[in-house]
C-alpha cells in the first residue's frame, strides 16, 4: 500500500472519531426503541361489572393511569421488558400485575379485583332475639326513670311501694340510707321524714308531680304514689330540684293524676 493511500485512511479515521455518529453512514445509526402498550378493562370479581376510577400505577416509572366509567384503561409507552402494574380501587384489595412486553406490543389485558378480600365488613348470620319487650313507661315517669339510671338518690317504683306493705309515706322510707323517721307529731300517721345529716328543724323540700308542695306533700296517701325519689343532701339533688331547702333533702312524689306537661 502506497504512502499517500495510508495517509488518506488515517485522515478519514480521525474525521470519524472527531465527528462521532454524525459522520457514520445512515444505515449504521442506532434505531429508536419501540415502546409497547397494555389496555383493557378492570372488573369486579363478584359482580363482573366494571370498576370506574381504578388507579393503575406503573411502578418502575411512577406513571399513574385511571379507568373510565366503563372500567377501561390504556397504559402506553411502556419500555420493553417486565412492566409492573399496581392496581387499586376503594373497597377492593390492591393487586400487582407483571406483564412481559416486547417492542411494538399492543396487549389486551383484563384485570379482575376481588372485593371479598379487601378486609371490609362481612355479613354475619342473623341472631334471633327472644327477650320480652320492656313494659311501656308512663310519660309522667320518663324523667323519673332517667334520674334513676344515674345512681344519684334513692328510688321506689309503684311495685316496690306496694310490695313494702307501707301504710304511709314515712313508712315507705324506713330503712333508706340517710333517712330517719320521727314520730309523735301531727304529720301523716304521727310521723315525719328527716334527713339524718340535716339540722333538726330543717325539713326536706316536698315536690308533688314536679311542683313544690310542702303543705300537702307530706300528707300524700301512699296509695296515690306511683314513684318516689329521695335525695339526702344538696350534693346529690339534681339541678331541676335544686332550691332554697335542697340542703335539707328533697322528697319527690309522683301520682297518676298530676298536671300534664305543657307543650
Amino acid at each position: 500500500m502506497n504512502p499517500p493511500f495510508r495517509q488518506g485512511c488515517r485522515i478519514a479515521r480521525m474525521l470519524v472519531l472527531a465527528l462521532g455518529p454524525a459522520a457514520m453512514p445512515f444505515g449504521l445509526h442506532s434505531q429508536p426503541t419501540r415502546t409497547a402498550r397494555v389496555s383493557g378493562r378492570v372488573t369486579d370479581r363478584s359482580t363482573g361489572g366494571p370498576i370506574a376510577l381504578a388507579e393503575l400505577l406503573v411502578i418502575q416509572e411512577g406513571r399513574l393511569f385511571t379507568t373510565d366509567s366503563a372500567g377501561r384503561y390504556a397504559v402506553s409507552e411502556l419500555t420493553p421488558g417486565d412492566a409492573h402494574l399496581r392496581v387499586r380501587a376503594p373497597r377492593f384489595q390492591t393487586m400487582e400485575v407483571v406483564v412481559a412486553v416486547r417492542p411494538g406490543d399492543d396487549i389486551d389485558l383484563r384485570i379482575i379485583l376481588d372485593s371479598t378480600r379487601s378486609g371490609g365488613a362481612q355479613a354475619l348470620a342473623g341472631v334471633s332475639v327472644t327477650a320480652p319487650a320492656p313494659l311501656a313507661v308512663s310519660y309522667r315517669l320518663v324523667d323519673f326513670e332517667r334520674r334513676r339510671r344515674t345512681g344519684m338518690g334513692q328510688y321506689m317504683t309503684e311495685e316496690e311501694i306496694r310490695g313494702s306493705g307501707a301504710a304511709t309515706l314515712p313508712d315507705a322510707t324506713r330503712g333508706m340510707r340517710g333517712i330517719t323517721v320521727h314520730c309523735g307529731g301531727t304529720e301523716a300517721g304521727g310521723c315525719r321524714i328527716q334527713v339524718a345529716r340535716a339540722p333538726i328543724n330543717c325539713q326536706p323540700e316536698y315536690l308533688v308531680d314536679g311542683r313544690v308542695d310542702n303543705v300537702f306533700g307530706p300528707l300524700t296517701p301512699i296509695r296515690d304514689i306511683i314513684g318516689l325519689e329521695i335525695y339526702t343532701g344538696a350534693s346529690d339533688v339534681p339541678g331541676e330540684f335544686a332550691g332554697t331547702r335542697a340542703g335539707c333533702g328533697v322528697v319527690a312524689i309522683w301520682t297518676p293524676s298530676g298536671p300534664s306537661k305543657r307543650r
